[in-house]
């Protein structure tokens, strides 16, 4: 007797789920979107930052790309700053994401650099305070996002910590498999030519109406931006390192030191300490003790206060 055979029922393809469930649009429609979210960045955001900045920035659409959401932004490599964010009655979660060039070269700027004079730096990860910048980017850039889009309701944008490429870990919960499109922003400042990326999930793209901000939108002026940009320098952490010069000794003594063995300084009054960050001095100090802790007097500096923060940034 033969056994009766189980019929089964058609998988349909995903790709055709996703275009039925609206979670993927077709080409001519992602692009027509991702163009005219473009264009209010090239119209809107030159202005502000210029107004705000105090110096001029160019900023052009330069195209979009669609995929799914992982291999898209492991696409773009390291070197790149991350801000995960949301919007509510909009995005539950989209993605913007600055190269390091453009972070460097702003902060460079806005410490009075002149835009001709600066070289274009090479990609690496962002420091702690260049980060806390790329998060005041981001802010401008999330503000630009919010009045171009309808249906927000007058939410502010909610944005989660910058953090660079390298740190970056990949999503527990699937989201890297949505069908999503990136608009690519090109922006020069000065000789240096840099990006800035949106990532947006194509169901939300879809559901978009996409429109220019009026101008009473524009932020903060210049003279706020420079007094948030000098707080948010002065609130970031730098760790210190303090360097005692020790008295010569020769290579052969060196070579046979040993658990125990004591080197002297080599200053017999006060000690003198030389204090610095990121690799460059801050400060002469001599070495001294408070109970029973080390500790270090500042008695000089090697610069003031402004070129202090620019040798900590750089």
């Amino acid at each position: 007797m033969k056994e009766a055979s189980v019929s089964e029922t058609p998988t349909l393809d995903p790709i055709v789920l996703a275009r039925l469930t609206g979670r993927l649009g077709d080409q001519a429609t992602i692009s027509k979107l991702c163009a005219s979210l473009g264009d209010v960045f090239a119209e809107f955001l030159p202005d502000m930052l210029e107004s705000e900045l105090g110096f001029e920035v160019a900023v052009s659409y330069a195209g979009f790309e669609t995929g799914k959401y992982g291999p898209l932004v492991e696409g773009l490599g390291g070197a790149m700053a991350f801000c995960d964010a949301s919007l509510r009655d909009w995005c539950d979660r989209f993605t913007l994401i600055c190269d390091s060039p453009m972070i460097i070269t702003l902060v460079e700027n806005m410490l009075g650099a002149v835009s001709d004079s600066i070289e274009d730096p090479e990609p690496r990860p962002l420091s702690k305070i260049e980060l806390d910048l790329a998060a005041m980017m981001f802010d401008r850039i999330s503000g630009v996002v919010k009045t171009a889009v309808n249906g927000a309701n007058g939410f502010e944008p909610f944005l989660g910590p910058a953090h660079n490429a390298e740190t970056r870990k990949p999503a527990d919960d699937g989201s890297d498999d949505t069908f999503v499109a990136m608009v690519n922003m090109a922006v020069g400042i000065g000789p240096v030519l840099s990006t800035f990326h949106i990532v947006v999930p194509q169901s939300v793209l879809l559901k978009s109406n996409i429109a220019a901000p009026k101008p009473a939108n524009v932020a903060k002026t210049r003279v706020e931006w420079s007094e948030q940009l000098g707080e948010q320098v002065r609130r970031s952490k730098v760790t210190l390192e303090a360097r005692i010069r020790l008295e010569a000794q020769t290579l052969d003594t060196i070579s046979r030191l040993q658990a125990g063995d004591i080197i002297p300084f080599n200053e017999t009054g006060d000690v003198r300490v030389d204090v610095n960050a990121n690799g460059r001095n801050l400060y002469v100090c001599e070495f001294g003790r408070s109970g029973a802790r080390y500790t270090v007097r500042v008695k000089d500096t090697y610069g003031s206060e402004d070129e202090l923060l620019q040798h900590i940034i750089g």
